[in-house]
């Protein structure tokens, strides 16, 4: 799942510290071994992860009813488009502050 995913070991490990995964089974070498749903789950772990979600964040709204979910992806969504309005004015004061430079 880690190779699929391009998720190290380690995530996986605190996925399931913060009670957000459990492995299905054990092979006979003590690998722990996931089911698709797991693999689904680490997927969207990962996707709100990416998106500034924290671990603990990501718990409260994992499991929740769609609309949960869906109110809480447009909150984070118009909160990175009002990072972005604030990043581009400063990219554009830094490159205004380079061209004086010149």
């Amino acid at each position: 799942m880690c190779e699929l995913l391009n998720i190290s070991r380690r995530s996986i490990q605190c996925y399931e510290k913060a009670g957000l995964m459990t492995p299905t089974t054990k092979n006979k070498y003590g690998h722990l071994l996931y089911d698709e749903s797991a693999f689904h789950r680490a997927e969207m772990i990962r996707f709100l992860q990416q998106l500034g979600f924290k671990l603990r964040e990501v718990k409260e709204i994992i499991d929740a009813p769609d609309d949960v979910i869906k109110e809480a992806l447009e909150k984070r969504v118009d909160e990175l488009e009002h990072e972005k309005v604030k990043m581009d004015q400063i990219m554009q004061e830094a490159r205004d502050y380079i061209e004086k430079l010149s």
